[in-house]
């Protein structure tokens, strides 16, 4: 990604608080934590486990995370980035939900196995309105595995 244009601020967003913010539960919640955060960007990761439901057909003998899941993955981070930036109250009952609008530009580069640690970068593009757009990468041991461009749309009802 771009060299830094903010200062990442250190933040501990566990499961538990991701939870108060995104609609997703196991077994697709695929963030773990948020590590750090600015106005424009997010850090988190998801520690990949052979106990993953998806391990199970992709592929015996070979397990891969499939890479609709990292995409998937930093769309969850952005979705958490989204509604800081929004000013969502996490203890709200009315939770928006965010929806993909397009993805664009993913490309797939190295493949994530069972006990990686597998990190998102996520960075604001453009917020306007109920639309978002994010720029994307999931690194293993700072090893480029995906990058995307993603929109999504916010909706609050």
């Amino acid at each position: 990604m771009e060299e830094l244009k903010e200062e990442l601020q250190d933040v501990n967003i566990d499961v538990n608080e991701i939870q108060k913010f995104l609609p997703h539960r196991y077994p697709f919640l695929l963030v773990d934590r948020v590590e750090k955060m600015s106005k424009t960007r997010v850090i988190g990761y998801k520690n990949v486990t052979i106990n993953e439901w998806f391990f199970q057909g992709h592929f015996p003998g070979y397990p891969i995370m499939p890479g609709v899941l990292i995409v998937e993955g930093m769309a969850q981070c952005a979705g958490v980035l989204a509604l800081k930036l929004i000013n969502f109250d996490p203890n709200s009952e009315k939770k928006p939900i965010i929806l993909f609008a397009a993805i664009d530009n993913v490309k797939f580069k190295n493949p994530v196995f069972p006990g990686d640690k597998l990190v998102y970068e996520v960075e604001v593009v453009k917020i306007s309105g109920r639309f978002g757009k994010f720029k994307g990468v999931a690194k293993v041991n700072d090893k480029v595995c995906a990058e995307a461009e993603m929109m999504a749309a916010i909706q609050t009802e």
